[in-house]
């Protein structure tokens, strides 16, 4: 893997270049969403549409998806550099990353409880957005970068840190939440209660983006931050659109719940 990835280039900087010219085109693609999600809903769950494609049963769409997350990035380390892979910081990072892409592809999917298929536009883009940033986050890791000495003792790294695991947990109890609205055999949609949806509508969106936010601030890396800047407008549009339809949809919707940010938005 190392001799083929290396291959495509005449030399490590020439990779390196790639992989901040790929995350500057991350950063121009959530741009250009934010934009785009301004007219439109993304077509999952209760937006979904078959004008989008044929529709792909929910629990193996969110199993194929995410694999190249997960799959790509373990492949990568076989071939790391062990100067990088060794380092403390660059340990902690990659399993971060992988701590979130292992829970999200081989766990999640099988914990699903019904929910609508998903158009094969949707799913389609996830799965090649798996590869895209598997592959420029762990790449970055284990091969490129290059953490001061002392890097997991300052602020930056321990605050980023300690976010990260408080979106990871956030995240996962608003899963869990959302799964068990309903009793076997109910049907339809209920107001979500308890934990962080008790502030916000998007509970598990925003445990989401304070993860990855605490990711890029510990890694302290263009990489990093592009896939956080992404990661927020893509839930946060999210966000609001279910923040909307809550309210729409139910008469006792609490009228202090923000869409994301508690107290604030």
């Amino acid at each position: 893997m190392e001799d083929i990835l290396l291959g495509l280039f005449s030399s490590e900087e020439e990779e390196l270049y790639m992989l901040d010219s790929l995350s500057y085109l991350m950063t121009l693609m959530a741009l250009a969403a934010c934009v785009a999600l301004l007219f439109l809903d993304v077509p999952y769950g209760r937006y979904t549409s078959r004008k989008y494609g044929v529709q792909v049963h929910v629990k193996v769409a969110w199993f194929i998806q995410e694999l190249p997350a997960l799959f790509l990035p373990l492949s990568l380390i076989l071939w790391a550099s062990p100067a990088k892979i060794s380092n403390l910081p660059n340990q902690v990072l990659l399993g971060m990353y992988f701590c979130h892409y292992f829970q999200r592809s081989l766990i999640y999917p099988f914990l699903i409880r019904g929910g609508k298929p998903t158009p094969f536009a949707s799913f389609a883009l996830a799965f090649v957005f798996c590869i895209y940033n598997g592959y420029l986050q762990v790449r970055y890791l284990s091969q490129y970068a290059d953490f001061p000495k002392g890097w997991v003792s300052h602020p930056c790294f321990i605050t980023g840190s300690c976010l990260w695991f408080v979106g990871w947990v956030i995240n996962l109890h608003s899963d869990h939440i959302l799964r068990n609205l309903r009793n076997p055999g109910e049907t339809g949609y209920k107001i979500p209660r308890g934990g962080v949806f008790e502030y916000v509508s998007g509970a598990n969106y925003l445990g989401e983006i304070v993860e990855w936010t605490g990711f890029a601030l510990a890694a302290h890396s263009i990489h990093s931050v592009a896939f956080a800047f992404f990661t927020f407008v893509v839930l946060s549009s999210r966000a609001i659109s279910h923040h909307k339809w809550y309210f729409e949809k139910f008469e006792d919707y609490p009228k202090s719940r923000r869409a994301l940010i508690p107290f604030v938005f």
